[in-house]
C-alpha cells in the first residue's frame, strides 16, 4: 500500500501529471498552422487584403481595436515611448509640419524607433505616422516648398499640382512618413478666413478638378511604393463656407465656425470636391472642425452621423477611414464622455487626441463595456484603418526605406516647384506692356516680400504658423531676380530709403507675415486684415512714385489695394510661391508667359467680403477667373 507520506504525495503528482498534460496541449494547439501569430493569415501577404484584415480584427481584444483608433502627437509619448505599445496606439503624429529634425534620416530614425515599440507588442501591428505635407514636406529643412493650394488653383493646371503631390510624395515617405494629411479640398467662400490659401478656389468646379490628380499623385499606382503616401480629403465638409463671426475658439472669426446654408447648397459648393477624391481612391478623410446648419441648428460635424455615415460612408462609398482633427471631438460636448461616444458612433475612425491618449481609451472601452458604443461599429472603425496600413505595407515593410532621401530638395523637384510657381504668377495690370522685362533694365527692388522667404512660404512652414525667419531652404524673390536677369543692374532697399534717382524700373514686393488656420483670420484680436503694411504701402508709393512700377503681391490671399494703385503700371499676384523665388521672376523677364487667373474674387476692401462670382450684387476690384496673358 505504501507508506503514509505516499499517499499524501500522490494526489499532488496527479495534479502536476494533468498539468504537464494540459501544457503539452496548449503547446500543441500553439503549433497548428494558422493558429499561432506567426503563422497567422494576416502575415500572408499573398492572402486579399480583406482576408488579412478579417483574419487580424477576429484575433484582437477590444483593447487592441481601441487602441487602433487612436492617434497620438510624438511629445506626448517622448518621455514614454512604451506607451506605444503598452496602450496599442494606432498612430502617431507631427503637428503643424513642425521640424523637429534637419535631414530624412533622423525624422526615419525617429519614426522607427516609435514603430519597435509597436511592433514589440503581442500582434505587432505597426503605426502609421501622419504629417501635414501640405505643399511639400515643410517640417525637413531642403525639402522642396510648393506655391499653397491658392497658387495651384490659379496655375489651374490639374496635371502639373498632380506632380507636386508626386514630389511630395516621394519627399516625405523618403523620411519614414507613409501619411499626408492633404490634400485640402475647402472651398473658401470667404477671403478673410485664415485658411484661404490652403483651397484651389472659391469655385466648387475647380477644386473638384484639382482632387483627382493630387490624390492619384500623393497615393501613386501603389500605396506600398517608397514615393507613396496615403492622402487625406479634408476638411470634410463645408469649412471654407463658415459664416463671419460665427465662430466661438480663441479669436477666430471664419475658422471651425458654423456653415449656413440649406443640404442642396452645401452639396453643390462644398461637397463635390470630396466626391471627386473619393473616386480616385483617396484612403482617409478628416472631418472637419466647423458645424454645418442645414436649418436644424449647428451641429459639429464630428458629430454629424448623417454627413460622415449616410453620405460620406453610404452614399459616396467611402472605403477608407475617417480621422479627427486636432482634439476635435473634444469639441463636441463638455462632457468627454459624450463627445467620444457621439463622434464614433457618428462615423469617425481614428481620433487624433493628440495628447490625452489614456483618458481617451479609457472612455471609450467604458463606452462600449456599458453598451453605448456598439462593437459592430468599433470593428467596422479598426477593419478601415487596418486596410490602409496593409495597402501602404506596413505589416512587411514597417520601417522607413530612406533610399530616397538624396532626392529631398533635388534640382530635379525644385524644378518643378519653380515651374509651379510661375505658372501661379497672374498679371492683373500691364499699362504700356511694361512686363516682360528686358533683362538688362537698372531695377529698384523694395517691400517687404522682396528678400523674405518665410513671407513666401506662409504657414505650414517649419512650424504650424510659419515664421518670417523661415527654417527651410529656398531662394528668395530678390535672389531669384539676380539669378534670372543676371544683366540687370539691382539695387534693393526694403523701405524704399535709398536714393532713387537714375533707375528704369521699380518692383515692390509687398506681403502678408505668415499665419495658419484661424489665427490668420480677419477680425478683432487677431494680427491679420488683409492691407497693406504701411511700410508696404510707404515703399509702394515712394517707388510708384518716381518710376515704372511693378507691385508684386505675396499673400495667401487679396489684399486690399485700394488707394495704393495710383502710379502703378503692373500688379502681379504671386500668392505664397514656395521654395523657388525664381518662379516669380521667370514671368517677370519673360522667361516664362504669364498665364494664371484668379481663383479667387478679389475684393476693392476688406469690408466687401465675403465676394464671389455668381454673387447678386457681385462689383470687385478683379473677377474671379481674370488674368492677363504675355507672350510665350
Amino acid at each position: 500500500m505504501g507508506s503514509p507520506l505516499a499517499r499524501v504525495r500522490r494526489p499532488w503528482l496527479w495534479i502536476a501529471s494533468v498539468a504537464v498534460l494540459a501544457a503539452a496541449l496548449v503547446v500543441w494547439l500553439l503549433a497548428v498552422p494558422g493558429e499561432s501569430e506567426e503563422d497567422a493569415a494576416y502575415l500572408d501577404p499573398s492572402l486579399p487584403v480583406a482576408d488579412r484584415v478579417a483574419d487580424l480584427l477576429g484575433r484582437m481584444t477590444i483593447e487592441e481595436k481601441v487602441g487602433q483608433m487612436t492617434q497620438a502627437e510624438v511629445p506626448a509619448v517622448q518621455d514614454s515611448p512604451g506607451d506605444v505599445g503598452d496602450f496599442g496606439l494606432g498612430s502617431l503624429l507631427s503637428g503643424g509640419s513642425e521640424a523637429f529634425y534637419d535631414t530624412p534620416e533622423a525624422w526615419a530614425a525617429m519614426i522607427d524607433g516609435y514603430q519597435r515599440e509597436a511592433l514589440d507588442t503581442r500582434l505587432g501591428i505597426p503605426i502609421i505616422y501622419g504629417i501635414d505635407a501640405v505643399h511639400g514636406n515643410a517640417a525637413v529643412p531642403g525639402a522642396t516648398i510648393f506655391p499653397h493650394n491658392i497658387g495651384l488653383g490659379a496655375a489651374g493646371d490639374e496635371e502639373l499640382a498632380g506632380r507636386t503631390a508626386a514630389i511630395t510624395a516621394a519627399e516625405t515617405r523618403a523620411a519614414g512618413i507613409p501619411w499626408t494629411f492633404a490634400p485640402c479640398l475647402c472651398v473658401a467662400r470667404d477671403s478673410r478666413w485664415g485658411r484661404t490659401y490652403e483651397s484651389f478656389s472659391e469655385d466648387p468646379e475647380l477644386v473638384t478638378a484639382m482632387a483627382d490628380d493630387v490624390v492619384h499623385g500623393y497615393q501613386g499606382e501603389d500605396l506600398s511604393a517608397n514615393t507613396s503616401v496615403l492622402a487625406t480629403a479634408k476638411h470634410y465638409v463645408g469649412d471654407g463656407g463658415t459664416a463671419y463671426g460665427s465662430s466661438t475658439t480663441d479669436s477666430y472669426t471664419l475658422d471651425q465656425g458654423v456653415t449656413e446654408l440649406s443640404e442642396d447648397e452645401l452639396r453643390r459648393l462644398h461637397l463635390a470636391p470630396f466626391r471627386a477624391a473619393v473616386e480616385a481612391g483617396v484612403g482617409s478623410v478628416m472631418a472637419s472642425f466647423s458645424s454645418t446648419d442645414l436649418g436644424e441648428g449647428p451641429l459639429k460635424v464630428h458629430a454629424d452621423g448623417y454627413l460622415l455615415t449616410t453620405v460620406l460612408k453610404g452614399e459616396l462609398g467611402f472605403e477608407g477611414f475617417v480621422v479627427s482633427d486636432w482634439a476635435g471631438v473634444s469639441q463636441i460636448s463638455d462632457d468627454y464622455a459624450e463627445a467620444v461616444r457621439e463622434a464614433i458612433n457618428a462615423g469617425i475612425d481614428m481620433v487624433m487626441v493628440p495628447d490625452q491618449y489614456e483618458a481617451f481609451t479609457a472612455t471609450l472601452l467604458a463606452e462600449v463595456d456599458a453598451g453605448r458604443v456598439s462593437e459592430n461599429r468599433i470593428d467596422d472603425a479598426v477593419a478601415r484603418i487596418l486596410t490602409q496600413k496593409f495597402a501602404l505595407g506596413l505589416f512587411e515593410h514597417p520601417f522607413a526605406d530612406t533610399s530616397l532621401a538624396a532626392e529631398v530638395g533635388s534640382e530635379e523637384h525644385r524644378a518643378v516647384a519653380r515651374e509651379a510657381a510661375a505658372a501661379s504668377q497672374v498679371l492683373l495690370r500691364n499699362e504700356g506692356d511694361l512686363l516682360p522685362l528686358s533683362g538688362d533694365e537698372s531695377v529698384y527692388v523694395a517691400g517687404s516680400g522682396a528678400d523674405s522667404l518665410g513671407r513666401q512660404l506662409g504657414g505650414w512652414s517649419g512650424t504650424w504658423q510659419g515664421s518670417v525667419n523661415a527654417v527651410d531652404e529656398g531662394t528668395t524673390i530678390l535672389d531669384g531676380i539676380g539669378e534670372v536677369a543676371p544683366d540687370a543692374t539691382v539695387q534693393y532697399s526694403q523701405r524704399a530709403s535709398e536714393p532713387l534717382d537714375g533707375y528704369d524700373v521699380g518692383i515692390v514686393v509687398v506681403a502678408e507675415n505668415p499665419y495658419a488656420e484661424g489665427v490668420g483670420d480677419v477680425g478683432p484680436g487677431n494680427d491679420h486684415d488683409m492691407k497693406l503694411s504701411d511700410q508696404d504701402a510707404e515703399a509702394v508709393e515712394t517707388v510708384c512714385g518716381a518710376m515704372d512700377c511693378v507691385v508684386i503681391t505675396v499673400s495667401g490671399r487679396p489684399m486690399e489695394l485700394e488707394g495704393h494703385l495710383d502710379g502703378v503700371d503692373a500688379l502681379v499676384a504671386a500668392w505664397l510661391p514656395g521654395s523657388e523665388g525664381e518662379g516669380v521672376a521667370d514671368p517677370l523677364f519673360g522667361l516664362a508667359p504669364y498665364t494664371g487667373t484668379l481663383p479667387v474674387s478679389w475684393p476693392r476692401t476688406v469690408d466687401d467680403e465675403p465676394v464671389n462670382v455668381g454673387d447678386a450684387d457681385y462689383d470687385p476690384l478683379f473677377a474671379y477667373g481674370f488674368g492677363l496673358e504675355t507672350a510665350p
